[in-house]
């Protein structure tokens, strides 16, 4: 039997994120992300893949939570979330974490998604 391939999905927590600020998708609230990430899960889990997310705050302690996940296995993909790609006051944490990402799980491949509904469907592109 083949060992399930891991996948490291990496977000903001989205309970310390104020919706109201420009760059967040219109109507989504921290419910809907947690819904969408749960959801994710269990199609990843149920497509073989072992999946684990990684929760951080908007750089305080993101890096060092991020290289601890990374440092528990091996990861063939780490997909690193819209919320923090896509704002454009996360652009310096995004940068920060995909350099994290590099030196820590170089072999992994990257995928990103748009919304956390499809997470899946990002994953599954590249694994």
């Amino acid at each position: 039997m083949l060992e399930a391939k891991t996948v490291l999905v990496i977000g903001l927590d989205p309970t310390l994120i104020d919706w109201s600020q420009p760059g967040y998708a219109p109507g989504m609230t921290t419910e809907k992300v947690f819904a969408g990430i749960k959801s994710s899960e269990e199609l990843l889990t149920g497509l073989g893949f072992e999946v684990q997310t990684c929760l951080t705050d908007f750089g305080e302690t993101a890096e060092t939570v991020v290289k601890s996940q990374l440092e528990l296995k091996p990861w063939d993909c780490v997909l690193i979330g819209a919320g923090v790609r896509t704002v454009p006051s996360n652009f310096i944490l995004f940068e920060k974490l995909v350099n994290v990402v590099h030196v820590n799980a170089s072999q992994a491949k990257m995928c990103f998604n748009q919304l956390p509904a499809d997470i899946g469907e990002s994953v599954k592109r590249w694994v």
